[in-house]
């Protein structure tokens, strides 16, 4: 196939030329160029590989203790058998679990620490969380009506000094009206289980009890909300508006998007901030395809001056340029994007590798809860970051083909 001539001096230029030391020169600054892009548009992949793999395995670790959805109410649900069946009636609803929660305190002998108290139904609650296959000992099933046994998160056991067996005072605000005022309620409650949610929170505050002591505790008559579970947890938002309308009763809709919405305003901000500051990584070696460019036009000065005389226009001159600049550009963006993808989709095994390598851990597991560094290449981040990288590449080559068309034949060829 032939190309037009444009396209083939400027590709020529870009090439790596043995023969004459001139072309080798500037054949090694362009690979230093596109070794610039590669680098820069490699390291915004993997970086926000990382951040999302991040948000992911927190998010997954949340909602194995969160429920898509909780359907509240002004006070207990007595009937929430209906409200779940009502809910169930919508095909992406495909769990539900009624619950009690409240605040309250724990003691043991001089520590006291507060607890989110979460009253569930042991043989409900899997239809809506993974909290059961979480417990490091004990089981959920030991929560039996009656008995007033409590499983805690592992850093609330450590904190207390606790285990399976032993014995916790709960405090609860509400208490018996006196004289002098309401005095709190003590409850003694034995450890049946310690479980590990894998997200600090909740392994620091959550406590769990059985669903029928908790009504008698806070003297309730029904649970105070349900929990609902979604077949696609990213839809959270748009069921619960969908369910707002055909629930009956005075009833209130949170998402887990709603409840955490503070912790994904900042990683989002967190996300878009790095993405700016790795962008311009991209675009300092996007521009310097400038100087690159700018040498070769210097260089090849001659050049230029011969084609003008054999009655080449200076828009064909400013299009060898712009092959040039455009070829590097592309070619960086291109390795970059492979070699990015290539390290986000293989990082648990490199930097495993890395860590025997060098003899160094860079998660502990006794400070962070995610000891594994997680990736989550995603194609429309991949995608806006090569389209960025291109388009800043081309933007870089029009000051030096404006430059190159500009070039006087008779100057140029004035000392050759």
């Amino acid at each position: 196939m032939n190309f037009p001539y444009e396209w083939q001096i400027g590709w020529r230029y870009t090439r790596a030329g043995r023969r004459a030391s001139r072309n080798a020169f500037i054949s090694f600054i362009s690979m230093i160029s596109v070794a610039g892009i590669a680098l820069g548009v490699a390291a915004l992949i993997v970086v926000l590989s990382v951040m999302n793999g991040f948000q992911k395995e927190v998010r997954d670790r949340m909602l194995s203790v969160l429920s898509h959805i909780e359907v509240v109410g002004p006070g207990a649900l007595p009937d929430w058998q209906k409200t779940a069946a009502e809910a169930m009636r919508n095909q992406e609803v495909i769990g539900a679990a009624p619950y009690v929660a409240a605040q309250a305190m724990l003691m043991r002998e001089d520590v006291v620490r507060g607890v989110l108290l979460r009253g569930v139904e042991p043989s409900e609650e899997p239809k809506v969380s993974d909290i059961g296959k979480q417990f490091r000992s004990g089981a959920m099933e030991r929560l039996l009506p009656g008995e007033f046994g409590i499983a805690l998160g592992n850093e609330l056991a450590s904190a207390m000094g606790v285990q399976v067996g032993d014995k916790v005072t709960l405090v609860l605000p509400q208490g018996a009206a006196m004289a002098a005022g309401s005095t709190p309620q003590f409850k003694q409650l034995t450890v049946v289980g310690v479980f590990s949610a894998g997200h600090f929170e909740f392994d620091n505050t959550l406590a769990l009890i059985n669903i029928e002591d908790a009504e008698a505790m806070f003297h309730l008559t029904g649970p105070t909300g349900v929990r609902l579970k979604l077949a696609d947890m990213q839809r959270a938002p748009q069921v619960a508006d969908a369910l707002a309308g055909t629930l009956t009763g005075e009833l209130y809709l949170r998402d887990w998007t709603r409840q955490n919405r503070n912790w994904f305003a900042s990683v989002q901000t967190q996300k878009r901030m790095m993405f700016v500051i790795l962008t311009l990584i991209v675009a300092v070696a996007a521009f310097n395809l400038v100087s690159t460019l700018v040498m070769t036009v210097t260089d090849k000065q001659a050049d230029i001056a011969i084609l003008r005389t054999m009655g080449a226009q200076p828009g064909s001159i400013t299009r060898i340029f712009i092959v040039q600049g455009v070829a590097i550009g592309f070619i960086g963006t291109l390795a970059g994007v492979a070699g990015g993808a290539l390290i986000a989709c293989n990082i648990d095994v490199i930097v495993p590798f890395i860590e025997r390598l060098l003899h160094v851990q860079f998660l502990p597991r006794d400070i962070y809860f995610i000891s594994e560094l997680p990736s989550d290449p995603r194609v429309n981040d991949i995608a806006t970051i090569s389209i960025i990288s291109f388009v800043l590449a081309t933007l870089a080559t029009l000051y030096p083909s404006w430059r190159a068309a500009r070039v006087n034949p008779a100057e140029a060829l004035r000392y050759e």
